[in-house]
Formats: structure tokens, C-alpha cells, sequence
């Protein structure tokens, strides 16, 4: 009896710590965002491109509760509604930049806050670029000038496999979690070609060749599949043989990995070339995950109707190319050739991968679109406005909560003193789940604690 009776309070305490194991670990890092104080707004008469491809004109919005409630012409007023005339504005979505490295490589740029890539191994699954963003970064702000109200933190390129990236709302808070997209999911950077050769090659290590890398992706999927296999087999069992039974050791590298196997982690792949991006789809194929895009993909011309088959978004800059041999046989239309493959059913995205570039994505997409047209392609500005609204949002997995202009969905909205795609253009007002986030006339902008240390003489004035 007291043997049972021993086994009996083990099983228990074995049980315990499994459920507790379990909620500590679907608890950790979890976001903890809660919208600014909203406004309920009525922005009237404006010129609308709602990102899913239509234009309407001379139209009204109203954002109630945080969240898009009408959209037509002539809507009623009701008191408690702030009219905003938007008569020969523009409103759009909220851009959302899929390709940023604000927080881990924050400004001012300095190497003691340089923390983007964890370039000790080939192969850093384990990191979360969260875990390096500084929430004091002034880029953010800038951004949000630029009408970025989401963005998305990838780790740098240097590994085969990086670690994690994170989708964030773009406001001032003082924790990340306290930014992160609600429910948004992780995901998982990798690269290809000439950075992890380079990186580990100069150093005498493997991988030193693409044969190198290749080798290195399989090894790491053999792995992960491995740990899935055993997770599975503990996780179908009954009851009662979880509780005799012993979980398999928690292993950060590998729960990522199978996190990505089990299709609740993206893969965002660093690419250039077209061969490796095929090689890419190959590998992914063979050990059963999905990528969700490629990353600067300045040969993804080459292989549009292949991206467009496996449903495969490239995020795209719109003329930065050249600066390196594997950057070098890029096309201006590259973008416009993605988006129209197969019918039209390609998805392109124009990223920044810049803390500039992300200040002006609109005029990036303008960039494109320009070349597209001369390219002889009959693409709309409606349409391109899809490369920095719906397009990511549908790569950062955000997508039936922002990224167009939709009833229902949240208002993460612009209003541009005119069209966006002008040079001329300005983010007049950006509303994040409907509260004022920016403001040009009135001068309301966010400020991190930096910002206002740095920038307010009064407060770090010595008296004399």
C-alpha cells in the first residue's frame, strides 16, 4: 500500500508539473497590447483605396469602437461622431511593413544596441528577435509619420536558420509585449546564399558553399521531425500513460522548428536568386512546411508563375539592387511581374528592410507601379495598393484583423493630403484600432522617454 501510495502522489506531482509546464509555457511572451483611448469618427468625402484592390470615391468612413463600422455615401451622423472632412483627401489601410529590423538594430545606431543577428551558429532557431527589441527605438515613430501602423521584426540574415520574428503595433509602450499584434503568429526568418557562407565560411566552419547551407537546412528539418514525431507520440497518448510517462525534453531550437512543421509558425526566407529560391520550395516540400515568402527575392521575375502556383508572396524592394553579385540581375518591373503572374494571381509586397525606407513605403510602391506600367503591365493604383496593405498583412498572418479598409476589421486607417501614390503626398492622420496615433496639423505625435531626454533641453540643462 504505501509503495501505491507513493506512486500515486508521484503520478500526481508528474501530472502537476506537465500542466503546469504546459500553461507556463503557452503564457510566456504573450501580448498584452490594449488599444489607446479611441475616437468615434466619421472622416467624410474621401477618396478611398481600401486595399483589397477597389477605389471608391467621394466616400465615408465611420470608425466606431475601434473598428471600421460603414463605409458609403451620405452616412448619417450621429452626435457622438468627430467629422473629419475629407474632401479631396485620401484614405487608406494602415501600411504594414513586412521586412523591418526597427528595435533590433534601433537608432541611434551604435554597436552596444546592435542585436539583430546571433551569428554563433549556423543555425539559431532558439532566438526570438523580441527578446532584442528596444521599445525606445525613435524609428518607430518615424514610421508611423510615414502611415506604418504595423510592422513586422525579422532577425538578421547571417544564419541559415535565424530564430523568430514578431509582428507589432506601431505605438509607444515600454514592453514588446505590450506591442505585439494580438494572436498575430511568429515567424521564422531563414537565409539563403552568399550571407551564412560568408558569415561561417570566413571563419573556417561550415557551411563555407550553398552545398554547405543545403545540407545544413535538411540536417536541422531531420531533427525537428524527429522531436514533432516524439512530441506527437507523447501527446496522442491516454491519460493514464502521460501520467507513467515522460515528456520529452523541452528543446527551444527544436520546438521552433516543429512549430513550423505543424503549420503554426511562418517562414520568411532571405533569397535572391531564382534557383535557390526553387531549391527552397524543394526542401520545403520534402520535409512537409510551407513557406510563406521569400525576402528580397531580386530574381523572383524569373520564376513568378512558380511563386504563384505554391502560394508564395515575395517581398520586394522596388530599385535597390547591385550591391552585391547575388543582388545583381534584378529587373524594375520585378515586383509588377510577381503581381501579375498567373492571372493576376501572384502576391507581391514592397518592403523596406530600412529604417528609411519604411518612412516612405508609399512612395516605394509608387516606384513600382511605374515601372510595372512602362513594362506595358495594366496594373491599377487600387491594386498596387495591396503590396503595402492586404499583401502583408496576409504574410504576417494578420489578415482578417487589418490590411484593408473592411467593415468589421480594425481601424488601422490613413488619411493622406492627397493621393498616396503622389511624391508629394503626407500622412495627415493615422488611426491605430481607432484612436489617434498621429496627427500633422495639430503636431500630436508619440514620444519615447529617449526622445523627450534627448530633444528637451529644460530637462537635461545644467544650472549654473
Amino acid at each position: 500500500m504505501k509503495i501505491l501510495y507513493i506512486n500515486n502522489i508521484f503520478s500526481l506531482f508528474l501530472a502537476l508539473f506537465i500542466s503546469i509546464s504546459a500553461v507556463s509555457q503557452n503564457s510566456a511572451f504573450k501580448s498584452t497590447y490594449a488599444p489607446m483611448p479611441h475616437s468615434n469618427v466619421l472622416l467624410k468625402n474621401g477618396n478611398i483605396f481600401d486595399g483589397d484592390g477597389n477605389k471608391f470615391l467621394n466616400t465615408d468612413i465611420i470608425l466606431q469602437d475601434g473598428k471600421i463600422v460603414a463605409i458609403g455615401k451620405d452616412l448619417p451622423r450621429s452626435m457622438d461622431l468627430e467629422v473629419v472632412d475629407a474632401t479631396n483627401k485620401w484614405v487608406t489601410p494602415g501600411i504594414i511593413d513586412i521586412h523591418s529590423h526597427m528595435g533590433v538594430y534601433p537608432a541611434p545606431s551604435v554597436t552596444t544596441s546592435s542585436d539583430g543577428n546571433e551569428s554563433t551558429s549556423p543555425v539559431t532557431a532558439d532566438v526570438w528577435a523580441e527578446h532584442s527589441i528596444w521599445v525606445q527605438d525613435p524609428q518607430f515613430a518615424l514610421a508611423l509619420k510615414g502611415g506604418v501602423t504595423s510592422f513586422h521584426v525579422l532577425p538578421g540574415s547571417a544564419n541559415l536558420i535565424g530564430g523568430r520574428g514578431v509582428t507589432a503595433k506601431n505605438i509607444q509602450r515600454n514592453t514588446i509585449n505590450s506591442m505585439k499584434f494580438p494572436g498575430a503568429p511568429h515567424s521564422l526568418k531563414m537565409a539563403c546564399g552568399e550571407n551564412p557562407k560568408r558569415v561561417y565560411g570566413n571563419r573556417g566552419q561550415a557551411p563555407s558553399t550553398r552545398m554547405g547551407n543545403v545540407a545544413g537546412y535538411r540536417k536541422s528539418w531531420i531533427k525537428a521531425s524527429g522531436y514533432l514525431s516524439k512530441l506527437d507520440e507523447y501527446e496522442n497518448k491516454s491519460k493514464e500513460a502521460k501520467e507513467m510517462g515522460y515528456k520529452p525534453q523541452r528543446d527551444l531550437e527544436l520546438e521552433t522548428l516543429a512549430g513550423v512543421l505543424r503549420g503554426d509558425i511562418l517562414v520568411h526566407n532571405h533569397c535572391y536568386r531564382a534557383e535557390e529560391m526553387a531549391m527552397m520550395i524543394d526542401i520545403a516540400n520534402e520535409f512537409g512546411y510551407k513557406i510563406t515568402a521569400f525576402h528580397h527575392a531580386v530574381e523572383a521575375y524569373k520564376i513568378a508563375d512558380l511563386l504563384a502556383d505554391n502560394n508564395i508572396c515575395a517581398a520586394l524592394w522596388a530599385d535597390w539592387w547591385g550591391f552585391k553579385h547575388e543582388a545583381y540581375d534584378m529587373v524594375q518591373s520585378n515586383i509588377a511581374i510577381v503581381d501579375q503572374a498567373r492571372n493576376g494571381t501572384g502576391c507581391a509586397i514592397v518592403h523596406s528592410d530600412s529604417e528609411i525606407g519604411i518612412q516612405h513605403l508609399n512612395q516605394e510602391a509608387s516606384k513600382a507601379l511605374a515601372a510595372g506600367v512602362r513594362a506595358g503591365f495594366d496594373i491599377s493604383q487600387a491594386r498596387a495598393m495591396k503590396w503595402i496593405t492586404s499583401n502583408p498583412a496576409k504574410a504576417a498572418g494578420i489578415y482578417d484583423e487589418t490590411g484593408s479598409i473592411k467593415v468589421g476589421k480594425n481601424a488601422d486607417v490613413v488619411l493622406w493630403s492627397e493621393n498616396p501614390f503622389s511624391v508629394y503626398s503626407l500622412a495627415e492622420k493615422v488611426y491605430i484600432d481607432g484612436a489617434l496615433a498621429y496627427d500633422r496639423d495639430s503636431g500630436f505625435e508619440p514620444a519615447s522617454d529617449f526622445d523627450i531626454g534627448i530633444l528637451n533641453p529644460a530637462k537635461n540643462r545644467i544650472d549654473e
